[in-house]
């Protein structure tokens, strides 16, 4: 949660996106509660749909996360906060359960016992208040805006990625996946190629082996994309799945080929300890900020919420010659401020 400092005034309505166990979304008047120690009241300005929110609704799962009841979609927001409650004296990261051995050993995203905003019992971000973990919310420097602060949740998951991965100075790398985790992945592995630069296959990678990917950074967590890296990367390479599949298992993984050329598969889920580098490589200008809001392509009121996930579930369709790659939700209320 990227957040700036405010003051609390006089709270309007709670309008919130619901996804309910039926598989329906609906706009719902949330409450606004009071935060308790450690905890702040946000005010949520921006919140980008992320295609687990799509799965959640359509799908009422992605692996053993499931929607058992209502719950208010969203994970990758930046507001303001408004209030603090007792014992709150800083902004700082922190980690879900703290004492099993997963969150010990500095794998936090690895616990069973996780809450994670808009997944189901937890309620998301796709509302006007929240009250959050304040060790969770980190400070935006002044030049990051709300709309790039919004894409630090998936820019947090490609850093991620890249961190776990064998990948050094010249290593070959090709990404799989053009949507907002692929490009943000190409933009924290690259720094030397333009975000939105076009070349062709040839040019970029060559037609022998030797000039294959080292590493192939799957983005998309569909099977025949997976199937295609297989026969991609070069042999001794490795395989790294960054996207999410709705689906619980795939078969048509081409095993002998594989084991054969001795290619590593690997799975990256989330991320961890991401945020501050994340925010300092927006701020240093290492990821330009601007190239990060360039990914926005649709944005739509809070209280058009329902609207804005029918276009990113392919419901409603793009105007010609549109393409949709990130959606984000801004609530343009204006709180005043005593």
């Amino acid at each position: 949660m990227a957040v700036t400092n405010g003051t609390h005034g006089h709270f309007k309505a709670n309008p919130s996106l619901v996804v309910t166990a039926d598989h329906q979304i609906r706009m719902e008047e949330a409450p606004i509660h009071e935060p308790g120690p450690g905890e702040v009241l946000l005010h949520i300005k921006v919140t980008g749909i992320c295609g687990s929110d799509v799965h959640f609704w359509k799908h009422g799962r992605i692996g053993d996360l499931t929607i058992d009841g209502d719950c208010i979609l969203g994970h990758e927001p930046a507001g303001v906060v408004l209030k603090k409650g007792a014992d709150v004296t800083h902004l700082e990261p922190g980690v879900p359960c703290g004492h099993c051995f997963l969150c010990t050993g500095g794998r936090p995203n690895l616990c069973q016992d996780v809450a994670f905003a808009g997944v189901y019992p937890y309620h998301g971000t796709i509302q006007r208040y929240k009250v959050h973990p304040a060790k969770f919310a980190h400070r935006l420097p002044d030049n990051v805006t709300f709309d790039s602060a919004a894409l630090l949740e998936p820019l947090s998951v490609a850093m991620h990625a890249l961190r776990i991965t064998p990948i050094t100075m010249g290593t070959p790398v090709a990404v799989f996946g053009a949507g907002p985790i692929g490009l943000l992945t190409m933009a924290s592995a690259a720094k030397v190629r333009d975000l939105f630069e076009r070349k062709g296959w040839e040019s970029s990678a060559g037609r022998t082996e030797y000039d294959m990917p080292n590493v192939v950074l799957e983005c998309t967590g569909i099977e025949s994309s997976i199937a295609t890296a297989a026969f991609t990367v070069r042999r001794g390479g490795s395989i790294n799945v960054v996207g999410v599949s709705s689906r619980p298992s795939i078969n048509n993984i081409p095993f002998m080929h594989m084991s054969l050329a001795e290619i590593q598969l690997r799975f990256i889920n989330r991320y961890h300890d991401t945020w501050p580098a994340a925010l300092r490589a927006l701020e240093g200008g290492l990821i330009d900020p601007t190239k990060v809001d360039g990914l926005v392509t649709h944005r739509f009121k809070l209280e058009d919420a329902i609207d804005a996930m029918n276009l990113v579930a392919g419901i409603t369709k793009p105007a010609p010659g549109e393409r949709v790659v990130k959606v984000q939700i801004v609530d343009e209320l204006e709180v005043e401020i005593p």
